[in-house]
């Protein structure tokens, strides 16, 4: 019986995640074909980028509840540079990018300096530029028809800055060739460099990464900062592929990397945030998504199990059942 439970515990969720792929495949055939493939990546890159931001901050004992408003903030900061200002692509990415290590570094130094809780520091730089986001464009979406508050726009989103989220490279698409470099790099930082253990110490006992000399205050910025820098890669990689900056777009992807994050606690037991976890977690709800939608299932009731996917993965993450050192409530 611990055998089967062992084996759950490892594996349960890739075979729960290979049983729907067969699934799919079998009931409808044009689930498994290449275009529909290069959907699900493209669709699953944004959400993959932000959620190994995430899986940063949580690794290092955090958790970054601005994840999507840094979305929405990189987007609104690289729009109104283009079309607002014609500062042209490269200066909108750029600014963009800085957008997202501003924010990462205000929340880290509001938890580290300051001593406010991270889940409280992140949800107040939330609100900031979440609401910063609509002051720079007066509550209003980004298009290269318009500029600023009706005015005409100094500039547009050049080809090249839409290549970005929409073209292709060697027949892949750009958007999901970064989400692969930006995975394979958190990997390896996290797994096979000094400061990424450091991390992982820090996030596993503080105080013992603090008596063995890690200056844990900094290693905590970093982990803020670097998850800010994905948020906003994930902003613009969103800005360059829908062509415009609507307001409040980044607001579902707090949510979605979240739950990606936290589904990959399961994937082959790892009980912990782990980068390759929470690229298989941000697959698997986006297969999960198309496959639903192939069954003309109702967007509304698509929350609902994806809700009930994250619970089944914290299940057998964290209960007892299946998971042999996980510690009962009260003991």
């Amino acid at each position: 019986m611990s055998v089967v439970r062992d084996i759950v515990y490892r594996y349960g969720l890739l075979a729960l995640f290979a049983a729907l792929v067969v699934v799919f495949a079998t009931t409808r055939p044009a689930f498994f074909t290449s275009v529909n493939i290069l959907i699900i990546l493209q669709s699953v890159a944004v959400n993959a980028i932000v959620a190994l931001g995430v899986t940063v901050s949580m690794v290092a004992g955090g958790f970054d509840l601005a994840a999507g408003s840094i979305v929405s903030f990189s987007v609104m900061i690289a729009g109104a540079s283009i079309i607002y200002q014609g500062w042209g692509g490269i200066t909108g990415v750029l600014l963009g990018l800085a957008s997202g290590v501003l924010v990462g570094l205000v929340s880290g130094l509001l938890i580290v300096w300051a001593r406010v809780p991270d889940m409280l520091a992140t949800l107040g730089s939330m609100f900031v530029f979440q609401g910063l986001a609509l002051i720079i464009t007066a509550g209003k979406s980004i298009s290269s028809s318009t500029g600023y508050n009706g005015s005409a726009p100094k500039g547009e989103f050049s080809d090249a800055f839409l290549w970005i989220g929409r073209g292709k490279l060697l027949g892949i698409p750009v958007s999901v060739l970064l989400m692969a470099i930006v995975a394979i790099l958190t990997i390896v930082f996290l797994g096979s460099t000094r400061t990424g253990r450091i991390l992982q110490a820090v996030g596993g006992n503080p105080e013992a990464a603090r008596f063995a000399g890690v200056r844990v205050g900094r290693y905590r910025v970093l982990a803020y900062v670097i998850s800010g820098f994905l948020s906003a890669l994930g902003g613009i990689v969103l800005i360059s592929r829908l062509g415009r900056g609507d307001v409040g777009v980044g607001g579902s992807y707090l949510l979605e990397s979240v739950a990606a994050a936290l589904i990959g606690f399961a994937v082959l037991g790892a009980n912990r945030p782990n980068a390759f976890g929470t690229v298989v977690g941000a697959l698997f709800v986006c297969v999960v998504v198309n496959g639903l939608t192939m069954f003309n299932v109702p967007y509304y009731t698509q929350d609902f199990i994806k809700g009930v996917l994250l619970v089944v993965a914290l299940v057998i993450s964290f209960s007892k059942i299946f998971n042999r050192n996980a510690k009962a409530s009260g003991e």
